[in-house]
């Protein structure tokens, strides 16, 4: 059986709403932990306020998802677009300014196979998002957000990781 999954909200009745964004590459294929490409998702990140109408608070970027926070002004579209306007102008800029993006594939110790994942393939369709309750901290939310290349072991501490920070005070 298909589970149908819920229709997202078009409207909240909070005052002051932060979301909690997570959204994965194609196939969790790891091509994200490059100084390049965070550079351009952050670059998008900087722009949706005024573009869009959404603040971005704090951000990790892992090799093959992305979290962050978010906030909507007086004049943001709907969180889905914004999303997916965000998925788009980022594989658009990534195609154009780094070409095809070349991720390792993991088929074993003994044999890695390298593919080449176009623009159009960047991101996996769709995203997780959750609004924080009242009784949410979002400071604990973040600082477990931070704590996530921690956990995947691929550095000791969080603030040895290169691809993190906060753009606007949520």
């Amino acid at each position: 059986m298909k589970h149908k999954h819920l229709k997202r909200l078009d409207r909240i009745w909070k005052d002051n709403p932060i979301f909690y964004i997570t959204t994965c590459t194609f196939k969790r294929k790891a091509i994200l932990n490059s100084q390049e490409i965070s550079e351009i998702l952050i670059s998008e990140w900087r722009v949706a306020k005024d573009r869009h109408g959404w603040a971005i608070g704090s951000y990790v970027i892992m090799p093959d998802h992305v979290h962050f926070f978010c906030f909507p002004t007086s004049r943001a579209i709907s969180l889905s677009s914004f999303v997916g306007t965000w998925k788009q102008w980022t594989s658009k800029r990534i195609s154009k300014e780094l070409g095809p993006v070349a991720a390792v594939v993991d088929r074993g110790q003994d044999n890695p196979e390298v593919a080449e994942i176009s623009f159009l393939s960047i991101w996996q369709r769709g995203f997780f998002d959750h609004l924080l309750r009242s009784e949410e901290s979002y400071e604990e939310k973040r600082d477990y957000v931070l704590n996530n290349p921690v956990r995947a072991g691929l550095v000791e501490k969080s603030q040895d990781w290169h691809y993190w920070g906060y753009l606007d005070f949520l």
